[in-house]
């Protein structure tokens, strides 16, 4: 169950920050009810290969990164965060959904976007 309110929290994030930058979209309609119900599924799987790459990339490349990550006094994870929200656009490109993060600095701020809104839902749900 927790796996299922993880991927739900991420797609809201993933969802929010496509709405706020118009470098993070998804394929399909841009509005009205044709574009809520074409672009769910594409969020939700986008957001269950987040979880993969968070699972199994990100540790590596944070592990292998200490060295400037407290260099930076962890600002570095930011980039790290972007880099991951690239290859997770990359990934999805591979496997055909169309998800696209265009540029570096758009997936820097819809990163933090996904984190904060994440956040958020997360405290809300949260009953423990």
């Amino acid at each position: 169950m927790r796996v299922v309110g993880w991927v739900i929290s991420h797609a809201i994030g993933l969802a929010v920050a496509a709405w706020l930058f118009a470098g993070i979209r998804f394929d399909g309609p841009t509005s009205g009810q044709a574009e809520l119900t074409e672009k769910l599924l594409p969020v939700l799987l986008v957001s269950m290969i987040m979880g993969l790459v968070s699972i199994f990339v990100e540790p590596v490349v944070k592990l292998l990164s200490l060295p400037f990550i407290i260099l930076t006094i962890g600002l570095f994870l930011l980039v790290i965060n972007a880099l991951m929200l690239r290859l997770t656009s990359w990934l999805a490109g591979q496997a055909g959904i169309g998800f696209h993060v265009d540029g570096f600095w758009t997936a820097l701020f819809g990163s933090i976007v996904i984190t904060i809104v994440t956040s958020f839902v997360n405290l809300a749900v949260d009953n423990d």
